[in-house]
């Protein structure tokens, strides 16, 4: 298992999810396969984590890559909370500079 706690935090709020993988569930390879495909898709590509905790979802608007993070919060009662943002990258280095940085942090020792 490989679990990390994602933080939001904005002005008026901060919210923190501890998210659940089995090794990353290969995040930085769905990142890395958005950047190989630099040219463009059709379509959403998503990835979700083991639990649905977090996921992403990208898509190609030509000029740029559009990642939707959403964090979900669960409760007891199968009711909780949602929080989505939206970062945009530029296509090609941009996106495997992300997938690098996130290879680096998976196989990094947990504190």
């Amino acid at each position: 298992m490989r679990d990390f706690l994602v933080t939001a935090e904005g002005e008026w709020a901060r919210l923190e999810v501890m998210v659940k993988t089995w090794d990353g569930d290969g995040l930085d390879v769905f990142l890395a396969e958005l950047a190989e495909g630099f040219r463009g898709w059709n379509g959403t590509r998503t990835w979700r984590s083991l639990e649905g905790d977090l996921t992403l979802a990208a898509e190609h608007a030509g000029s740029h890559v559009r990642l939707t993070w959403e964090l979900h919060e669960r409760l007891l009662d199968d009711e909780g909370w949602r929080f989505e943002t939206t970062t945009v990258h530029a296509p090609g280095e941009d996106m495997r500079r992300l997938a690098i940085e996130m290879r680096t942090f998976l196989e990094s020792d947990p504190l």
